[in-house]
């Protein structure tokens, strides 16, 4: 469980608050172990992954939930939907960049004061929005394809599977997805590093 604590920036004598996990000892140990000078880096890029993980696990969990009610990736007559497929996605990122947010600033970057909230979200919204646009023409672009390899993959390895295009389109969505997250964790975390969170040392 995570707890937050009030904390004195050294530079401003500021307060501010800063979550903490089970999981900060391990993060700095491995920091510093791998990290040598640059530890500080290490240890914000590691959280940022596991922020983005828990991020990629809100997105998913939307996608899934999505497709299986009110977003379909197909229609009754097995007609491709790539309006529901964007519009799915799209609304599992937004959830993803909210929850990213709020654990970036409380616990990646809790030094990180010089700017208000509202700025940094504004810059973080930014960043994430043409994170968004990549990920948007990548899925689409890829989800179809992606989904006829892996479903004939699954089909070899397992005689009695049948795939429907629905599932076909489902499946391809995941993988275009998961490979879209990592592409954009990288832009997402140079770019809010060097421009989000640029106060920091």
């Amino acid at each position: 469980m995570s707890h937050t604590i009030s904390t004195a920036s050294k530079e401003s004598g500021r307060q501010y608050h800063k979550v903490t996990t089970p999981f900060d000892r391990f993060i700095v140990m491995l920091s510093l172990r791998i990290g040598g000078e640059k530890a500080k880096e290490y240890e914000r890029f590691i959280k940022f992954a596991v922020v983005g993980a828990l991020g990629f696990l809100i997105d998913a969990g939307a996608v899934l939930v999505l497709q299986n009610t009110v977003l379909p990736p197909v229609n009754e007559l097995g007609e491709a939907l790539a309006t529901n497929v964007a519009l799915t996605q799209s609304i599992a990122f937004f959830l993803a960049v909210c929850s990213n947010f709020v654990w970036n600033r409380l616990w990646t970057y809790p030094d990180s004061r010089s700017q208000s909230a509202q700025r940094q979200l504004t810059q973080f919204v930014i960043v994430s929005a043409i994170g968004w646009v990549i990920r948007t023409i990548w899925i689409a672009l890829s989800y179809e394809p992606f989904g006829r390899f892996s479903t004939s993959v699954l089909s070899q390895l397992s005689t009695d599977y049948a795939p429907a295009l629905l599932d076909q389109h489902k499946i391809g969505t995941m993988v275009a997805l998961f490979f879209g997250v990592i592409a954009v964790m990288f832009w997402n975390f140079l770019a809010n590093r060097y421009w989000t969170y640029n106060d920091v040392d």
